[in-house]
């Protein structure tokens, strides 16, 4: 059975520590300013987390899927947005070119990406494709020896940034038999003539995390910059949001956790009517309930995570993995959402001003049932990993 060893569990603690160093003073700041701290990523570089999953060959750790989760959950604690760095980074800008790439591509792009020195980003939400991704409408067309490609792109995180090499994205390269999309990948470095990168967004929360509207206007790349066959893009993507709804679960923990820490402590020093507000039952029960929120969310994300890394050792099967995958993304997720109104709750007014974090917390926490799938899908995948019918 799945559990953390205590190799995860020491590296739980020099994430731990590296989060309230270098997030945990400054994060406040950059909230309000909305600054994406580009030099925080080569430190993130250098404590290998970019890397965890990466073969060694490529300056990676070689390591499991669960350690990734941890670092997650720990920058997650501290802030989301940082937390949404580590995991878009890893698992929609290194992974599908790990998975997927060509020797080549792997060699050109990996040993940055691993070292924090670049950031990639993948390139599949539009403006009427983001549940329904079938349905893109960017276009890439073979001319010649080349790929040109016209469309746009939505909410694409790591996609402006100084640093950023990059971007996979996902374009209709023609139509299969039955009459629908084939869907294919192509790699578009920064600065590529015709890829213009959008203003970045004025959002609710994840203020700290760089997002993008992306233009492609006659945009020119290789032939070669095709990631994997012609026509696989749908299915690369579709596994792609597997793995990163575990990694978006265990987000979800690290902000739950967050509000559990920050309610005790408050409920034991905010005094009301002589006494401090914990005495209350009325406070008490609301985070009794919120820690049992934290234990079943963290259980459901290791176990998907676990069955993860079962995959990657040929004991387990794919379909195991995506309904843990949906249904540790649907607790844990919620969970997040309802442990921020509690937390909120608790702090009273306090819990309205920005001098407090559960504000920046209630703000950070509805995304997460929203990317990487909405709450509404997990539920659909669930349903049909259930054997239910579709339509």
């Amino acid at each position: 059975m799945f559990e953390l060893s205590k190799e995860h569990e020491d590296f739980r603690a020099v994430v731990r520590e590296f989060a309230e160093a270098e997030v945990a003073p400054h994060i406040a700041a950059w909230d309000r300013e909305e600054h994406f701290p580009v030099d925080l990523i080569p430190k993130m570089g250098d404590l290998g987390l970019f890397g965890l999953v990466v073969p060694e060959e490529f300056g990676g750790a070689d390591g499991d899927f669960t350690s990734l989760c941890v670092a997650i959950e720990e920058l997650g604690r501290v802030d989301q947005s940082i937390g949404i760095t580590l995991s878009a980074g890893v698992g929609l800008g290194i992974n599908p070119i790990l998975t997927y790439g060509s020797q080549e591509q792997k060699e050109q792009y990996l040993p940055d990406l691993v070292a924090g020195r670049a950031l990639a980003a993948f390139g599949l939400t539009e403006s009427e494709a983001g549940s329904d991704a079938g349905a893109t409408r960017t276009k890439a067309r073979l001319d010649g020896d080349e790929w040109v490609i016209n469309g746009s792109k939505a909410f694409i995180t790591n996609s402006g940034t100084d640093i950023t090499s990059v971007v996979t994205v996902t374009a209709r390269t023609g139509d299969n038999p039955d009459g629908s999309a084939q869907i294919s990948a192509i790699l578009i470095p920064s600065g590529t003539t015709g890829f213009v990168v959008e203003a970045p967004y004025h959002k609710l929360g994840w203020h700290v995390s760089d997002t993008h509207g992306l233009l492609f206007d006659n945009c020119r790349v290789p032939a070669e910059n095709l990631l994997g066959d012609q026509g696989a893009g749908y299915r690369q993507f579709l596994k792609t949001l597997d793995d990163g709804r575990i990694a978006i679960s265990a987000l979800a923990v690290g902000l739950a956790q967050a509000c559990l820490e920050a309610s005790i402590a408050y409920a034991k020093t905010r005094i009301a009517f002589g006494r401090p507000i914990g005495v209350n039952q009325g406070i008490s029960f609301q985070i009794a309930d919120l820690a049992v929120m934290v234990d079943a969310a963290r259980t459901l994300t290791y176990k998907a995570a676990w069955l993860k890394d079962e995959l990657h050792a040929g004991r387990r099967s794919v379909k195991d993995v995506k309904h843990a995958a949906a249904v540790a993304k649907l607790y844990s997720t919620e969970a997040a959402v309802t442990a921020t109104r509690i937390a909120t709750q608790v702090f009273g007014g306090n819990g309205f001003m920005e001098d407090f974090p559960v504000a920046r917390f209630y703000r950070d926490a509805k995304i997460l049932e929203i990317g990487e799938g909405t709450s509404e899908v997990q539920r659909m995948v669930i349903a049909r990993g259930l054997g239910l019918p579709s339509t």
